[in-house]
């Protein structure tokens, strides 16, 4: 079935038509033009603030005008992640979408399920002349992946809203009022490097077919991380055949869980047989252990031409030693709500290249004192080796209020739709709402949405039923916003 013919149609074609423009975090000018052009087209009181989020407000539906006022608000950017044998620029091609049964994927790119259709859904209100709803603020922002700059910098003086509705959780059946806030840690250090030895032989290691996924909604799962499966062989290598590293190239971006990796490095003629019984015993030990959540694990250990440089013995070490103890995935679970992870740490990035070894690390808490504890953890691993620490792009958690008004409105809208209880949880993700808090203090929060698996990776998927649910329990909801007070 083509995707624009999927019910509902208008939510599906709005969803097409984001996925034809490119929309990577930091560079939204396209796709900000395209929500300016959407609200001006449909005659609609359009703005774009100081740090380039949108605003798009409609009037409320007659008879609907002493309702409250609802903030309706999803984030403009994706993340651009593509398998490694996948020839596609995401800077020229919006994004090859297919049907697979009752899921909608991306052909080896990410989705952008995460947020597009939270934002396709907003648009699909804003456009209708049938649906019944209170006066909405459409906010759209910038950047969430990859520093939230437009929750931070928001100008919220064009938004008057009691009640937000957050579109960018990933179960149809949860109801998200709390998220883990976040720091990303960034660390440098250049090393010395020299001439192999003329009597060695080169090889590059690799890592792949990992499942990867969202840094946060998909840590607690277990799942692999390449560069730390990476650095596990390479100690080995390192410590029973003196093995010297020449380069790393291992996962992209700071909030997903890196699935692919790779390494060259150098051992001795002699050691030629040695490191491929010792890949052989590593490669048995890895499958064994991940067989049951990463059956697609690949481990490859390949001949190659002999580096010009490799990394001197003492740096390799250091290099190698620092990565392999560095905290990584779930580092408290919380003792207040039970299945959260409280805190945790994701490897996302390391680099070794040209005289420089670089690495990218996002730790995550709901609560602030255990993400300072976390993130102190690896600086100090860091700074133990010498290399140069920063920290930034810190954003709040958002505190659950389980007496919130709109959360017990929508339990019962819920209970009343589908004869069931929805899951009230907390995430965690780093969920915008943390910060909009921050701006919009009176403003009472939730976050839904429908259902997507492997966000932040090329598995990405959304249920085209779950969709279907969704919207009906979104308009329903609009429909029963009560009176303003």
């Amino acid at each position: 079935m083509p995707i624009r013919n999927i019910e509902p149609t208008a939510l599906w074609n709005f969803f097409a038509d984001l996925n034809a423009v490119p929309r990577p975090s930091k560079r939204e000018e396209r796709v900000i033009q395209f929500m300016l052009d959407f609200g001006k087209n449909y005659g609609l009181e359009t703005h774009v603030d100081s740090v380039s989020n949108v605003i798009i407000k409609k009037p409320a539906s007659p008879g609907m005008e002493q309702r409250e006022t609802v903030i309706l608000q999803a984030h403009l950017d994706m993340v651009h992640q593509k398998n490694e044998d996948t020839a596609f620029d995401f800077d020229a091609e919006g994004i090859d979408m297919r049907v697979e049964g009752d899921w909608v994927k991306a052909n080896g790119t990410t989705l952008g399920a995460d947020n597009g259709i939270g934002v396709a859904a907003i648009m699909a209100v804003l456009a209708s002349k049938e649906l019944a709803h209170p006066a909405i603020e459409a906010l759209f922002t910038i950047d969430e992946e990859t520093g939230m700059t437009g929750a931070k910098q928001l100008d919220s003086g064009f938004l008057s809203g009691k009640i937000l509705l957050n579109l960018d959780t990933e179960d149809d059946d949860e109801l998200s009022v709390g998220c883990a806030g976040g720091l990303d840690t960034n660390t440098s250090y250049t090393y010395q490097f020299q001439a192999p030895n003329v009597e060695s032989e080169a090889f590059q290691m690799e890592i792949k077919g990992l499942q990867g996924g969202h840094s946060g909604m998909d840590i607690h799962k277990g799942f692999g991380n390449a560069n730390k499966l990476l650095v596990r062989c390479l100690y080995y290598f390192h410590q029973e055949l003196g093995a010297e590293l020449a380069s790393f190239d291992g996962g992209g971006l700071r909030n997903a869980i890196p699935r692919e990796a790779k390494a060259l490095l150098t051992v001795k003629k002699d050691d030629v047989e040695a490191i491929n019984n010792l890949f052989l015993k590593l490669k048995k030990e890895l499958l064994q252990e991940y067989q049951a959540i990463e059956p697609n694990l690949e481990l490859l250990l390949t001949p190659c031409d002999l580096p010009a440089t490799v990394l001197k013995s003492s740096d390799s070490k250091k290099i190698i030693n620092t990565l392999y103890s560095l905290p990584n995935g779930v580092y408290r679970m919380s003792p207040d709500i039970d299945g959260l992870v409280e805190a945790s740490s994701s490897l996302a990035r390391v680099l070794i290249a040209n005289g420089t070894f670089t690495t990218q690390s996002l730790q995550r808490s709901s609560v602030e004192s255990t993400k300072a504890d976390v993130a102190n953890a690896i600086r100090c691993t860091f700074e133990n080796m010498g290399s140069e620490v920063i920290q930034g792009g810190e954003y709040p958690g958002w505190k659950p209020n389980m007496q919130s008004p709109i959360l017990a409105l929508m339990k019962t809208i819920y209970l009343e739709l589908f004869n069931e209880n929805p899951q009230v949880k907390a995430c965690h993700a780093g969920l915008e709402c943390g910060i909009l808090g921050k701006h919009l203090p009176d403003t009472d929060m939730i976050s839904f949405g429908p259902t997507i698996r492997g966000a932040h990776s090329p598995d990405e998927k959304v249920q085209i039923s779950s969709v279907q649910k969704f919207w009906h329990y979104f308009t329903e909801t609009l429909l029963k916003i009560p009176e303003k007070a």
